[in-house]
C-alpha cells in the first residue's frame, strides 16, 4: 500500500528534514506486520514528494494479532488472512507504519528547521487505494483539506461505464496549506476510520492514542463521534471514556453503534439531535447569560469546550480557564488556537493551572464560576475544601454546577456503573439538591435548579444544574 506527500515550499527538499529522512536515499523499516520503506520519487528545489511504502507480509499479519479474532475486519472467510486487500488498500496497518517511520514529524519536531516546522506549507497527499465507507470529504474537508476522491471501478471498459460499478475504493488526493505535523495526524486517525476496520486489537491504550493525534482539531470535528466511534472498532466504553475526556460528551450521543445501520439509512438526510453535551453547554451559556456576567471563571475546563463558546461572545471581557491537568491545559490551548488569534481576544482568554481544593487568589474578583461535570471527578472527602475555596474564598457573584443524575443511568443500555470512570460519586436528585442547598446556606447564596436533556417522567433528565446567586447582605442577616 502506498501513501505520497508532496510539497511546492521552497526549497521543497526541505521535506527531507521535516520528515527526517534523506531524499537521495531509500530507507527501510521492519515493522509488526512486514516491511515500511521511505523514498523521494521527486527530489527538487521547487517540488518534492516522500513516498510510504508498506509491503504487508500475511503470515506476520496473521502473528500480529497475536491469535485474537480481528475487531472490524472486512474479511472473515476461511482464507480471509491470504485472500484479502490488505497489501494494496490503505488501513490501519499504513496508519501505523507512518506513526513508526515519521514519529519525529507527528511530534511537530525538527532539529534542523524548526521554524519549518511550525509553518504551514502547500502540501498534497495522494492515496491511490483506500476502501472507504462513507464520504472522504466529511472528514477531511473540515481540516482544511479540499479532496478529490475518485471511486474505483471494478471493471475497466473503454466507454468509461464499468460492467459491474464501483468498488469500495477511492483514489484519494488531498491538497492544502496546513503544517506537516497537522497532516500527518489527520492522516494517523482518519485513514482507519474511512477503512472503518483495525487489523489489530484495539485496547485502553488507543484513546490516549487518538486523544494524542486529535489534539487541537478533533474536539472541534463536526464528525467527532463517527470518528471516535469508528476509531475504537466501534468497542462503546472505549469511545464513551474517549469522548468524555476529549469533550464531556455522554454517552447517549453514542448509543447508536455503526454497524447497526444499513447503508440505505445512512444515506437518508435526518436532522442531527443535539447531544447532551452541546445541551449542557447551551443550558450554561443561558444561564451566565441571565447573571449579567461579563469576567468568567470555567472552573475544571478539559479541553475548553465551553471556553470555545465564551470567547466567541464579545459580552465576556475576562474569561479564565483551570484545570489541575497540564495536559487537558495543553489541549484546550490548542483548540483555542491562542496563538493564532489577534492580541486582542487572546488578552481576554487565560489559562491556569490551579486545584479546586486549595484557595487561589487569582479566582476571587469574577462575576460568575462554572462546575461543568466537575464536582464528581472531586473525593468525597474533599468536597468541603472545594466549597470553602470556590463558594467562600473566591465567592463570585454567580457559581452554575452541572453534575449527572445518577437516576438516569438506567436508560443508557449496556451502563452497568457510572458513566466515566474518574468519577467518584454521581448523586440522586435528592442528594445534589441537599448539597447545593447546603452549600448556598454556608456561603450566603440563593440557589434555583433546573434540568438537561430529555426528560423521563420518573428519572428526571440526565443532567442536574444549580444556579447560586449571592444574596444582599440583609437577606443573609
Amino acid at each position: 500500500m502506498l501513501l505520497t506527500v508532496t510539497t511546492t515550499h521552497r526549497p521543497a527538499t526541505d521535506l527531507g528534514f521535516l520528515l527526517v529522512k534523506h531524499p537521495d536515499k531509500v530507507h527501510s523499516f521492519d515493522v509488526p506486520t512486514g516491511t515500511a520503506h521511505v523514498l523521494f520519487p521527486d527530489a527538487a528545489d521547487d517540488r518534492c514528494t516522500a513516498a510510504l511504502l508498506l509491503d504487508v507480509d500475511p503470515q506476520r499479519l496473521g502473528a500480529a494479532r497475536g491469535g485474537r479474532k480481528q475487531q472490524s475486519a472486512p474479511e472473515s472467510f476461511a482464507l480471509g488472512q491470504y485472500v484479502n486487500d490488505r497489501p494494496y488498500a490503505a488501513s490501519s496497518l499504513l496508519a501505523g507504519a507512518l506513526a513508526k517511520v515519521f514519529r519525529s514529524a507527528l511530534r511537530g519536531e525538527s532539529k534542523d528547521r524548526p521554524e519549518l516546522a511550525e509553518a504551514a506549507i502547500p502540501l498534497e497527499i495522494h492515496v491511490p487505494v483506500l476502501r472507504c465507507r462513507g464520504s472522504a470529504a466529511e472528514l477531511f474537508e473540515p481540516l482544511g483539506w479540499q479532496v478529490t476522491a475518485t471511486p474505483i471501478p471494478l471493471d475497466d471498459v473503454p466507454d468509461g461505464h464499468p460492467l459491474a460499478g464501483d468498488s469500495p475504493y477511492v483514489d484519494l488526493t488531498l491538497t492544502g496549506t496546513l503544517r506537516l505535523a497537522e497532516a500527518l495526524n489527520h492522516l494517523y486517525v482518519l485513514l482507519p476510520v474511512l477503512d472503518d476496520a483495525k487489523h489489530y486489537w484495539v485496547a485502553p491504550d488507543e484513546i490516549d492514542k487518538l486523544l494524542r493525534a486529535g489534539a487541537g482539531w478533533l474536539a472541534d470535528h463536526p464528525e467527532k463521534v463517527l470518528i471516535t466511534r469508528r476509531y475504537l472498532a466501534h468497542r462503546r466504553s472505549l469511545a464513551a471514556s474517549a469522548l468524555e475526556q476529549l469533550d464531556r460528551v455522554d454517552p447517549d450521543s453514542i448509543d447508536a453503534p455503526a454497524d447497526t445501520v444499513t447503508d440505505e439509512e445512512a444515506e437518508l438526510p435526518v436532522a442531527r439531535k443535539q447531544s447532551l453535551a452541546e445541551q449542557r453547554r447551551d443550558a450554561v451559556l443561558a444561564a451566565l447569560s441571565e447573571s449579567g456576567a461579563s469576567r468568567v471563571l470555567d472552573l475544571g475546563c478539559g479541553g475548553g469546550a465551553l471556553l470555545g463558546a465564551l470567547i466567541k461572545d464579545r459580552g465576556y471581557t475576562r474569561i479564565v480557564g483551570t484545570d489541575v491537568s497540564s495536559r487537558a491545559l495543553d489541549l484546550a490551548h490548542r483548540r483555542l488556537r491562542l496563538d493564532q488569534v489577534p492580541e486582542r481576544q487572546r488578552d481576554r482568554v487565560t489559562l491556569w493551572q490551579s486545584a479546586l481544593t486549595y484557595r487561589d487568589d487569582r479566582l476571587r474578583g469574577f462575576d460568575a464560576a462554572v462546575l461543568m461535570e466537575v464536582i464528581e471527578h472531586v473525593d468525597p472527602p474533599r468536597l468541603p475544601a472545594l466549597e470553602a475555596s470556590v463558594f467562600g474564598h473566591a465567592h463570585p457573584a454567580t457559581v452554575i454546577v452541572t453534575t449527572p443524575n445518577v437516576e438516569y443511568n438506567g436508560l443508557y443500555e449496556g451502563l452497568t456503573g457510572m458513566r466515566h470512570s474518574d468519577h467518584r460519586f454521581e448523586w440522586t436528585r435528592a442528594e445534589f439538591q441537599e448539597w447545593a442547598a447546603r452549600t448556598a446556606s454556608a456561603h450566603g447564596y440563593r440557589i434555583a435548579f433546573r434540568g438537561v436533556g430529555d426528560e423521563d417522567e420518573t428519572r428526571g433528565t440526565p443532567t442536574q444544574m444549580a444556579i447560586f446567586t449571592t444574596q444582599p447582605k440583609e437577606e443573609q442577616a
